[in-house]
């Protein structure tokens, strides 16, 4: 099934040139020309993404922002000609989830859709409650929790998430890029040695707690990838 994007700008151009990329990309795409219409379309269609220009013809972006968040939780991206660090806090105060300055180029607005939607299926699979078990190893995404023969071990919230992203997808690679989009926020600070780190923790906090094989391989040149045995 193709995720839905709503796109919301009063130019034409812009809104034709992000559409002819999300549609080259298997998205669906659904326009907006102002901020009224953008809310009724966000309150009457299901969305997975929704992509706002700051500035609009008859209500600010921050406004629709505001509004839609009041009865739906899709990611939100904003666009603007600023690049203020105010406007940013604001917006990210507001409920958005990312921020984009134009112009900008069409594969970073695809990179940027393709990390929140993928952050979105982590935070929603976590929140229908997922049980991994493998040999020795037990992943319960609900409670968060992390056993190793039936005792617990403590991870950091992201030490756990990059643990459940790869055992919840063993026979796929992650790169680093993947893995920090997908679980860091946007304002995080964002090291792609930082990744390293939390892998080589995971690790050493599982062999702790007795586990007997490695959980994370490393893929040299690629990434990571769940492994139940050396």
């Amino acid at each position: 099934m193709k995720n839905k994007i709503l796109i919301v700008d009063d130019e034409f151009n812009m809104r034709n040139l992000v559409k002819i990329y999300l549609s080259k990309e298997h998205f669906e795409v659904d326009e907006a020309r102002g901020g009224h219409e953008a809310i009724q379309m966000a309150r009457q269609n299901s969305y997975d993404l929704l992509i706002l220009d700051i500035m609009l013809p008859d209500i600010d972006g921050w406004e629709v922002c505001s509004a839609v968040r009041q009865t739906k939780q899709m990611p939100i991206l904003m666009l603007t000609a600023r690049n203020d660090v105010q406007d940013r806090v604001r917006g990210l105060n507001l409920g958005a989830d990312d921020y984009l300055v134009k112009p900008f180029a069409p594969e970073e607005l695809v990179a940027r859709i393709n990390a929140l939607l993928r952050r979105e299926k982590v935070k929603t699979e976590g929140a229908q409650g997922v049980l991994l078990t493998f040999e020795d190893l037990l992943i319960d995404s609900e409670s968060r929790e992390v056993k190793v023969k039936d005792a617990s071990v403590e991870l950091t919230p992201k030490e756990f998430d990059i643990l459940y992203m790869a055992a919840s997808q063993p026979k796929r690679v992650f790169t680093r890029d993947i893995l920090l989009d997908t679980i860091w926020e946007p304002e995080d600070f964002r090291d792609l040695r930082t990744i390293d780190t939390h892998v080589k923790n995971v690790r050493e906090k599982l062999r702790k707690g007795g586990l007997s094989y490695n959980p994370i391989k490393t893929v040299w040149g690629v990434g990571y990838k769940f492994n139940t045995q050396d």
